[in-house]
């Protein structure tokens, strides 16, 4: 018995095209061969060629792949037999493995490709020798030898999910954070101290969530400065790390603080939300700016600084241009937080695309977007002057508001937005008259999913 391999060959060429036979096109259709595979050559768990096969204490071989996610999801069995593993080493087997190879390679013909050599896992105590040389090279401010360590975890960590797993568990990323902390403490940024700490932040982009030492470390003062020069100075794939490493760390409310007081971080982050480099720079910011202003308990004076830099203008800007769904749900969460302070509101409702973006925003880009519109569009109407207020609700009448409020509350939503949208409908009620407004193409596709 084996199992099939199977493969599309076209027989009008590689790419399916037409051969032409005595001037008429002639389209040959596709012929399905199979190629048996033997059953050693199977693994047992995901019955598919094995690519690294290793030996159980039962004497039964796995692919490695399907053998760790099978005893890291708390099995303590032999998959095949059932029995108790007297040991859970996986021995790999060679002979198989060339067996396999040679057999990919008589086959090559009918479309299989080798299969590599596969890289060897690195063992803990391998992962554990190379962080205590590290942590001896920043005691030194040795930064070759720390190169070359960093270097190291790095390719291991390129060789498979599974090293990458040993390397976080064995405490790399306090170990990394701490050395980025001492080699930025002594660095002028020369270009060896910022390659050096380009290259640590590089590998913490992989274990993130840091744990609370990491956190602790990359918060310093130090770190934080290294961290906003690399958002000014380095390359783009610079910039990407240390944005994202900030992201990570103003997802503790206990480094909010430190985030806060870090000379020019507010001004680098409006920058990268009003002139875009890359999707994944524009989310980080818009990620580390919300987590800012509703942080406790230095966020009502985060909001203030981010409203005198006028990015609530900013933000309907982008609302307007972007057509990222991530992007324009971060957007709305950034505005909708702002908005929460008095100065915030003013210029919300100072600018004349606010009401009409966020209506436009409902029911059009996803349903975490739709809740963030209503929140916003809520605080704009509820928290101002009378005079405000009545030019609010009749410019979101005029704009489809009250129909669409409608449908949110009809189509389900989250229990805060369900509230505020049925006070709006309220209080534009009594403008209705002569005011309402339908734009039929926020309708016509509500049958589908955000």
């Amino acid at each position: 018995m084996g199992f099939g391999w199977r493969r599309r060959r076209s027989a009008a060429g590689n790419n399916g095209s037409k051969k032409q036979e005595g001037g008429i096109g002639d389209r040959r259709e596709l012929e399905l061969q199979e190629l048996v595979i033997p059953n050693h050559f199977v693994c047992p768990i995901s019955l598919e060629l094995m690519r690294d096969p290793v030996t159980l204490s039962t004497g039964i071989t796995y692919d490695r792949e399907s053998i760790e996610r099978w005893l890291e999801a708390g099995n303590f069995t032999c998959p095949l037999t059932n029995k108790v593993l007297s040991s859970f080493d996986q021995v790999p087997n060679h002979v198989l493995r060339c067996m396999i190879q040679d057999w990919c390679t008589e086959n090559c013909r009918h479309g299989v490709k080798r299969i590599p050599t596969p890289h060897v896992p690195v063992a803990p105590f391998e992962v554990s020798e190379v962080l205590l040389g590290i942590e001896g090279a920043s005691r030194h401010v040795d930064h070759a030898k720390c190169a070359e360590l960093v270097g190291k975890i790095e390719k291991w960590g390129g060789e498979s999910e599974r090293n990458r797993r040993c390397i976080v568990a064995n405490g790399a990323a306090s170990t990394f954070a701490r050395a980025f902390d001492a080699f930025a403490a002594t660095s002028n940024y020369s270009q060896i101290g910022a390659n050096l700490l380009e290259e640590i932040l590089s590998a913490l982009s992989w274990m993130f969530p840091l744990d609370t030492e990491a956190h602790h470390y990359l918060a310093s003062q130090s770190s934080l400065h290294c961290l906003v020069w690399f958002l000014k100075n380095g390359d783009t794939e610079a910039k990407k790390h240390a944005i994202l490493t900030l992201k990570e760390l103003s997802r503790d409310e206990k480094q909010t603080e430190a985030l806060a007081d870090t000379e020019g971080l507010h001004e680098t982050l409006v920058e990268f939300i009003e002139h875009p480099i890359s999707p994944t720079i524009t989310k980080a910011s818009l990620s580390v700016t919300f987590n800012l202003i509703s942080s406790f308990p230095c966020g009502d004076e985060e909001r203030l600084v981010f409203v005198e830099m006028s990015l609530v203008s900013k933000l309907l800007e982008i609302l307007i241009d972007s057509s990222d769904k991530s992007v324009c749900e971060k957007a709305l969460s950034v505005l909708h937080g702002l908005m929460g302070c008095e100065q915030g509101r003013e210029k919300a409702y100072a600018n004349l695309l606010t009401v009409p973006i966020l209506v436009k925003k409902i029911l059009r880009v996803s349903a975490t977007a739709t809740e963030f519109a209503v929140l916003s569009l809520w605080r704009l109407c509820k928290h101002e002057s009378r005079d405000h207020l009545e030019r609010a609700l009749v410019e979101a009448l005029q704009v489809g508001a009250f129909q669409k409020l409608l449908l949110v509350l009809q189509l389900g939503c989250p229990d805060e937005a369900k509230e505020k949208a049925t006070e709006l409908l309220k209080l534009m009620n009594p403008y209705r008259a002569g005011l309402e407004c339908i734009e039929s193409a926020d309708f016509k596709n509500l049958k589908r999913s955000f």
